[in-house]
């Protein structure tokens, strides 16, 4: 009898592994709108500074001293423009400024969160930075426009897990779906880890600057609001545990998932 020799047995071919940074649809969708909104600029001008106004974030409005002065929008725009402020840029600098910081932090809160989460926090957020503006600001009538506040909020959400082993600013990290569902660390946990500490450090050494400097973005004279970028940043760092739907490890186990393979924190 004829002996044939065996075929050699391929390996399975392995799973593609998704890359770390993609863009979920609900980030694709705010900033898909974001970009449509700015197509504003397009408008005549007498046009275009009419939706800054209604649109945009005055505190002015909320002032009833000083001068007399009265807004497009009456007392409906002040609600709104808590929130639709965040969605006008002053230019396409703006815009990628906001959208860049926003790739990797806001990719992972919005596969954590989903859409309906993910779009309500960014709401929350923006408002929170509207209202430490106007705290700051109680008399001015130039406009406040622009995303970062939301995006501050996005990087201090993130922090809460995004040094947690497997999730995507750790050492030993998993795909994008899994980076952005490890469990997050209790605030008081996330306040004593030395990486989330750094991080603060220099998140808000950059803003303090910003505001000391009054340094600008953009070229057009647009002053950097950082009070609200405070706000929208301490509002995410808090009030994440309200929105996120992964559970939370226990303290213990927190401890042990923060630390890699090779013992760093």
């Amino acid at each position: 009898m004829d002996s044939h020799p065996e075929s050699p047995i391929a390996p399975p071919p392995e799973a593609p592994r998704e890359p770390i940074l993609t863009l979920p649809p609900a980030l694709t969708a705010y900033i898909v709108l974001i970009a449509v909104i700015h197509l504003r600029v397009l408008l005549p001008p007498e046009l275009e500074n009419w939706t800054i106004d209604v649109f945009g974030f005055i505190p002015k409005r909320y002032d009833s001293t000083l001068l007399d002065v009265t807004f497009p929008g009456g007392d409906g725009a002040k609600v709104w423009t808590f929130v639709t402020y965040s969605l006008l840029h002053a230019n396409l600098t703006h815009i990628g400024f906001n959208v860049l910081w926003l790739l990797p932090f806001g990719s992972a809160l919005a596969r954590r969160f989903g859409a309906v989460r993910f779009f309500v926090f960014m709401a929350v957020t923006a408002a929170a930075g509207a209202l430490a503006h106007l705290l700051t600001h109680e008399h001015a009538i130039a406009p406040m426009i622009g995303a970062s506040a939301s995006v501050s909020g996005t990087m201090a959400a993130a922090i809460r897990f995004a040094f947690v082993r497997g999730s995507f600013l750790s050492f030993s990290r998993g795909d994008a779906d899994a980076a952005a569902r490890v469990p997050a660390l209790s605030l008081s946990r996330a306040l004593r880890n030395g990486r989330v500490l750094a991080f603060l450090a220099i998140w808000f050494g950059v803003n303090i600057v910003f505001g000391v400097g009054s340094l600008a973005i953009g070229g057009d004279n647009v002053s950097v609001a950082w009070q609200a970028h405070i706000g929208g940043f301490l509002a995410g760092l808090v009030l994440f545990s309200l929105f996120d739907p992964v559970p939370r490890a226990r303290d213990d186990a927190a401890d042990a998932s923060s630390v890699d393979q090779s013992g760093r924190v």
